[in-house]
């Protein structure tokens, strides 16, 4: 079902102009359409990736120049498996930023997921297969549940999700028994999602080829569909200038990462998962259905948005990719340990999905945001521990990124209201 009445700005990366204007007058007419909202949106302050994109050259710049490793193929490849537990997570809760709530259970589902598989396959001799299957499920379970107590019971998201910490915390601990950890085999399906490598060039340069040819054949796709319907659409030039740039990214990330042990399966794994639910979010009736309801609860409701399904499956698609992010966690340490339920992991997946770019309001947001604000945040880390700087000072800068993020996006929504527009 497509969405009527969303608030304008509502949207992933800022990216497509607004469905409903009509670009009158031909061909020209409809670019300088696509221009004049492209205009409108900076001078209502969305400047969608933007500032997390310089806030993550400059944090690879400063690192850089205080220590010559930190570009390094070893380290970034090494920073590009570190970010995908946190990274999974982050993109779940992204869905929930969306619909302008707010999700406190993740880091203790990522937890739960990783304890549950280690009992059920370790102390039990479950197969590593059904074992993950029970995980992850437990982990949508769960994320219902909460969704439902929020919807149908009206418990507010902050107070469900914060009982959810408590008590799937504390059902970690006890899988976890008196050791507090359970290890796993190191050769095992969960222990290879993060030691896995693609080292054959044919791989992993056909993977940069399909990649970027994949963008092209989708952008103009929707150029001519938009085209047809008189809707504003990206220039050709504009569509061949993205192509380029995701081509350089995607080259020199096969090439560098090839110069250490190859291209991730965990990167991988965690690139498909940002790219499928970016899709969902920007191309199906679900995705426009969770950034209405982001835009306003009424105004959804009478838009014919089945409120109560989106707000359950929203916490559904958190708990679900909380549990996933929870076995990239163990998977990196070839165990299930209290960690991820110590608190950090929920606080830098809510960071990066903010410093990457969704709005704690609602409405405005993009899965990739997961990737830019854990990228940043995980470079932060890296970084400071080439230089042996104390934890302490990772916290406070990455404390100083996550607010002027936040003010940032409070300043767009001023702006916005202030023009009658929120």
């Amino acid at each position: 079902m497509a969405v009527k009445g969303r608030r304008a700005g509502a949207g992933t990366s800022g990216s497509e102009p607004p469905a409903g204007r009509r670009g009158g007058g031909g061909r020209r007419g409809r670019l300088r359409a696509y221009v004049d909202a492209g205009r409108r949106r900076l001078h209502e302050g969305e400047l969608g990736p933007a500032p997390a994109l310089l806030a993550l050259a400059v944090t690879w710049t400063v690192f850089q120049g205080l220590n010559e490793n930190f570009l390094s193929p070893r380290n970034l490849s090494v920073l590009s498996v570190d970010i995908v537990g946190t990274g999974m997570v982050a993109v779940g809760v992204v869905f929930v930023l969306l619909i302008g709530e707010i999700d406190l259970s993740v880091g203790s589902l990522a937890g739960l997921s990783g304890a549950l598989f280690a009992a059920l396959n370790v102390n039990l001799g479950m197969a590593e297969w059904l074992a993950v299957l029970l995980a992850v499920a437990c982990g949508a379970a769960t994320g219902a549940v909460h969704g439902f107590f929020f919807t149908k019971i009206g418990v507010p998201a902050f107070v469900v999700t914060l009982a959810g910490l408590l008590a799937w915390n504390g059902l970690m601990l006890f899988l976890l028994g008196p050791e507090g950890s359970i290890s796993f085999s190191d050769d095992g399906l969960v222990a290879t999602l993060t030691s896995r490598y693609f080292g054959a060039a044919a791989v992993t340069y056909g993977l940069a080829v399909l990649g970027t040819a994949g963008y092209v054949l989708v952008a103009f796709r929707d150029r001519r569909r938009r085209g047809a319907a008189g809707m504003p659409y990206r220039p050709v030039g504009e569509i061949w200038a993205r192509a380029v740039l995701l081509a350089v990214v995607a080259f020199t990330t096969v090439y560098v990462l090839g110069r250490f042990e190859g291209l991730p399966l965990a990167l991988l794994i965690f690139l498909g998962v940002i790219v499928a639910s970016d899709l969902c979010l920007r191309r199906t009736p679900y995705g426009r259905q969770v950034l209405a309801l982001g835009g306003g609860v009424e105004a959804a409701r009478r838009a014919g948005v089945d409120v109560a399904h989106v707000r359950i499956t929203v916490f559904l698609v958190s708990g679900t990719l909380a549990a996933v992010g929870g076995l990239f966690v163990a998977s990196r340490l070839t165990s299930a340990t209290q960690v991820p339920g110590s608190g950090m992991l929920l606080i830098n997946a809510i960071a990066a999905a903010v410093i990457g770019g969704t709005s704690l309001f609602g409405g405005r947001g993009s899965t990739w945001s997961a990737l830019l604000g854990v990228l940043i945040i995980q470079s932060i880390a890296s970084g400071m521990a080439l230089l042996g700087v104390q934890p302490a000072v990772q916290f406070m800068i990455t404390g100083g990124v996550l607010l002027t993020a936040v003010a940032l996006d409070s300043l767009a929504r001023h702006a916005a209201e202030s023009r009658g527009r929120a």
